[in-house]
């Protein structure tokens, strides 16, 4: 049995490790890739060559990137950490994100952008917030 190629390596995302019955699923960049054939679930985005020679993963980056966000964009939704088009579960990692909170629960609720700001520290996602403020 051949070994993958350093291409094969480098292209190659697993993005289950197969631990508590998950399998194992690959994204890889080229058809019928030898560890997409030993995976579960195989994810092959054809992409072609690439438009500028010495460039050898830009367009294969670029197309594992968009499915992976697709499933996990998918998952969020499944798990209803999704309101309409708007992640209501995020974490408050940085001021950027507090202030996007901020904006949906005073669209959500209208409120003051203050006001929307002191529920949402408060309660630490838009979700909570949101929800604490329309049981009152």
């Amino acid at each position: 049995e051949s070994r993958p190629t350093l291409e094969e390596r480098s292209r190659i995302f697993c993005i289950a490790s197969g631990k508590g019955g998950t399998g194992k699923s690959f994204v890889a960049s080229f058809l019928a890739s030898q560890l997409a054939k030993e995976g579960d679930i195989a994810l092959e985005a054809i992409v072609g060559p690439e438009f500028v020679t010495g460039s050898t993963r830009m367009k294969a980056g670029t197309a594992q990137k968009l499915i992976l966000n697709m499933i996990t964009t998918s998952i969020m939704i499944k798990l209803g950490r999704v309101k309409g088009n708007k992640m209501v579960d995020m974490q408050l990692t940085n001021q950027k994100l507090v202030e996007r909170g901020s904006i949906m629960i005073q669209e959500e609720l209208g409120l003051s952008i203050e006001d929307a700001r002191r529920l949402l520290l408060l309660h630490g996602s838009v979700r909570n917030a949101v929800d604490n403020y329309k049981s009152l």
